[in-house]
């Protein structure tokens, strides 16, 4: 079937994950064209709703293969580069992979994107670049401390699109994600809004670590929103943003308060085991410079994703199919 719009199409890589799920679904509806190059590690089923559409196309690959990532800019006018290994758990199992799928693989992108022509590049990095930052508030101009491997990949693979895209036809738009929440088709409980909310659900219990950092949240249409905004926004060429919304900067003890608060019969217990990463971010550049609004509060984030757990039947939170170190180990065997 012919796609019903001529519009160039826009390449999301990851396009079949947590966020880019979502952000392939709102591409969609604007009646942009979109090509998917994912690597499918979690399988096709967050585009099902999607596989009809005429305007969608799905490459199964990998980012690492210069000759895929040649045929998935052919003809691209935007890229919205969410592909990667996310989180700390799971980068930490293979060093080696992460630098390869992470780091390296930002060079051939950037090359890639070059040749083809394309008007712009979106990279998604991470706020947690800004490491262990305590009580500051914290820009786009303040000093990063990743203390991570997933935050040292996303920070070297910055100045790596940085240095291979300028000069060149491509404009850079540069992401930093808050933590993400909220129900995607490729749902994902490794994040601490989303496992919070399915553990006192499921187990009657909510247990932090520490309780004190300060750790900003997002939810995931809101991102995807973003997304779309550096894309096309004039604004955006050159320029890096932290995504996420100033009233949802939470220490993670507070964010478990407020999750315990909608299911009283939970149980909320706090360990001394203290996650290192604490950053409170300002969100003000965005907001300023593209109009960006986050629109979805925690509450509304937790009352979404019971009603998604209500619906799965036989849901088990502790599945690897829910958890990126989890499959990632599997895969690794």
């Amino acid at each position: 079937m012919p796609p019903s719009s001529s519009r160039p199409a826009v390449l999301v890589t990851g396009g079949a994950g947590y966020i880019g799920s979502v952000t392939v679904g709102r591409l969609l509806a604007q009646g942009q064209r979109v090509r998917v190059l994912d690597s499918l590690m979690f399988g096709d089923a967050a585009l099902a709703a999607y596989r009809s559409s005429p305007d969608l196309e799905l490459l199964a690959g990998d980012v690492r293969d210069a000759d895929m990532l040649a045929r998935a800019t052919e003809g691209v006018d935007g890229i919205l580069h969410l592909a990667g290994l996310v989180g700390d758990p799971a980068c930490a199992l293979d060093p080696a992979l992460t630098r390869a799928v992470n780091v390296e693989s930002t060079i051939t992108l950037a090359e890639a994107a070059k040749a083809a022509g394309v008007r712009r590049l979106v990279f998604a990095s991470t706020c947690s670049v800004y490491g262990a930052a305590g009580e500051a508030w914290l820009d786009e101009t303040s000093t990063t401390g990743p203390v991570s491997l997933y935050a040292e990949s996303n920070l070297e693979s910055e100045a790596l699109f940085a240095a291979r895209l300028a000069g060149s036809g491509t404009e850079l738009v540069t992401l930093r994600f808050a933590t993400v929440f909220g129900a995607s088709p490729r749902m994902r409980f490794d994040l601490v809004v989303n496992l919070l909310t399915a553990r006192a659900l499921r187990e009657g219990v909510l247990e932090v670590h520490g309780g004190e950092q300060w750790r900003p949240q997002v939810h995931v249409d809101d991102v995807a929103s973003a997304l779309l905004l550096a894309l096309e926004h004039p604004a955006a060429a050159g320029r890096t943003y932290n995504v996420g919304s100033d009233p949802l900067n939470l220490r993670i003890g507070e964010l478990a308060q407020a999750i315990a608060a909608r299911f009283p019969a939970a149980r909320l217990t706090v360990s001394e085991a203290r996650d290192p990463r604490s950053y409170r971010v300002s969100f003000a550049r965005i907001t300023g410079e593209l109009g960006f609004t986050a629109r979805h509060s925690i509450d509304a984030g937790v009352a979404e994703i019971e009603r998604w757990i209500r619906h799965e039947s036989g849901f088990d939170p502790a599945a690897a199919r829910w958890s990126n170190v989890r499959t990632l180990e599997a895969r690794l065997r």
